[in-house]
């Protein structure tokens, strides 16, 4: 089996993702190409698991001070050179492709007439799932960015749709979280006004990573650059983290069992969806604005959940080689079957016709 993969580079949660999707493909024997597009090349970091990868400009947005800069992201965005690479890349030759939310590889596979499986978080809104419902256009542009004969999506919970488990790629760090510790990791924020915040709260010890601010001790908040090693050591350390509302990272801290409070970037339409979620499921605080109160009463006063999620990868993979995608909603029970949870969230799997028979908004 032979498989093209298109992996979204805006951000690090496509790239976690599909990090557990690369060894187990390559526990499975199965040969794989990967792409990448939506940063430049020189900013990838440790990505020796993808092998000799490929990487384009793709899209991605421009955001600032925590906010989708939408005229910044169009005036930036090489539409002829987007296109150009969609009508030159040749897709033929593979079994099938995987797009996780890449638009190159999604394309070039609709136009060749390959097979394509959206595989991902974004997938998940095909269906009738919570969202935010307030930006038309923007709902538009996200259900034909990459565009997929297949979905196969993934979210905190399946609401009653053929929707998986979040995929979690396993560490083998594991410490015993420090109460005092918080992982912050807020990308699209202004650094600066981050760590104001941060002075303001003395009574916890703060690891934050960033790209902007030179790595050091701050008094009682320590910078990190991007490394994915360290990254998962912070994570595994500290109980509490501090983030936008984007779907890997707070997948990864319910796995953990962390305490978690998350602001959405604003006019981003899957955070705000996210922050829904979030909310109706009591899985995290969440908060459209921060400043050193907030962050105060959320660590004083906040619970930590944790959910077991099975390994969803492996699954998948499974999934794949088997070549029968009828029986979608039959890998999503299985895997929904082997999710706890000790907070009474109701996990059992049911579907009426492939439509959502069940909504939890508790």
């Amino acid at each position: 089996m032979k498989i093209l993969y298109g992996v979204q580079g805006t951000g690090n949660g496509h790239i976690t993702r599909a990090r557990a999707m690369a060894a187990e493909m390559k526990e499975a024997g199965i040969e794989v190409d990967f792409v990448f597009s939506g940063r430049p090349a020189n900013e990838y970091f440790d990505m020796e698991v993808f092998g000799n990868y490929r990487t384009f400009e793709g899209l991605s947005f421009i955001a600032r001070n925590g906010q989708l800069d939408l005229y910044a992201t169009c005036r930036n965005a090489r539409f002829l050179t987007l296109y150009r690479d969609i009508r030159q890349f040749n897709a033929r030759g593979y079994d099938f492709v995987i797009t996780d939310f890449e638009p190159i590889v999604a394309w070039a596979a609709k136009r060749q007439n390959i097979p394509c499986i959206g595989f991902g978080h974004q997938y998940a809104f095909q269906h009738d799932i919570p969202r935010y419902k307030g930006d038309r256009i923007a709902q538009l542009i996200m259900a034909n960015f990459a565009p997929a004969s297949t979905q196969l999506g993934a979210h905190w919970h399946h609401f009653g749709c053929p929707i998986l488990p979040p995929l979690i790629h396993s560490s083998e760090t594991r410490n015993s979280p420090d109460a005092e510790q918080v992982l912050v990791y807020l990308p699209f924020e202004n650094s600066e006004a981050v760590l104001e915040w941060l002075e303001d709260v003395p009574n916890y010890r703060f690891r934050m990573h960033c790209k902007d601010i030179e790595p050091g001790v701050y008094g009682h908040i320590e910078i990190f650059p991007f490394s994915r090693q360290r990254f998962q050591q912070n994570l595994s350390e500290c109980e509490s983290v501090l983030c936008n509302a984007g779907f890997e990272l707070n997948s990864e801290a319910l796995q953990l069992g962390r305490r978690i409070l998350v602001k959405p970037l604003h006019k981003q339409i899957e955070q705000h969806s996210n922050v829904i979620a979030l909310e109706s499921l009591g899985l995290a605080r969440t908060s459209e604005t921060l400043n050193a109160d907030i962050i105060q009463h959320w660590l004083e006063s906040s619970r930590v959940v944790q959910i077991s999620y099975p390994n969803v990868a492996k699954a998948v993979v499974a999934w794949l080689q088997t070549g029968d995608e009828s029986n979608l909603t039959d890998l999503c029970a299985s895997l929904w079957a082997q999710t706890s949870n000790t907070y009474g969230i109701d996990f059992s799997f049911k579907t009426k016709s492939h439509l959502c028979a069940q909504r939890i908004m508790a």
